[in-house]
């Protein structure tokens, strides 16, 4: 199947930093890879409506729009749907708690950007935004 016919996930996820500049990954529970944490729309949701409900069912986190930084909208083939691409707005986000595990969430890891831990990772989170996240993590550490 070519990616033109490929179905299409629409998702949302959020590229979480804390204060020390390490980055927050997800494994769904009954899955391999690691992913920045987020999910699928509920009706009528805008993408950050539905990133602030993801983030709070997951990892406890109670934020507002207002603190969602987009980075863009990305495509990548899908890490748990065989066959299918995902279509995800991306927004950046800075915390001051570790999160809890929730819902779907099987395992939660801050890590490094700068020097990742042999995890495997979805094709959006290896392939599309961590040459973004190395990039913005270099600029803000070089930063006095």
């Amino acid at each position: 199947m070519s990616s033109a016919q490929a179905p299409v996930i629409r998702i949302v996820a959020g590229v979480i930093f804390d204060d020390a500049g390490r980055m927050v990954l997800v494994r769904k529970r009954g899955t391999d890879a690691f992913m920045q944490p987020g999910g699928k729309f509920e009706p009528g949701e805008t993408p950050q409506q539905a990133l602030v409900r993801e983030l709070n069912e997951e990892l406890g986190y109670e934020l507002d729009a207002a603190e969602l930084e987009p980075m863009g909208r990305f495509s990548a083939r899908a890490a748990n749907e065989p066959g299918h691409l995902v279509d995800c707005d991306v927004f950046f986000i800075r915390v001051g708690s570790e999160g809890v595990v929730a819902a779907e969430i099987e395992e939660l890891r801050w890590v490094d950007p700068l020097d990742l831990p042999d995890l495997e990772l979805a094709p959006l989170t290896s392939d599309v935004l961590m040459p973004l996240i190395r990039e913005r993590a270099h600029g803000e550490r070089r930063t006095p």
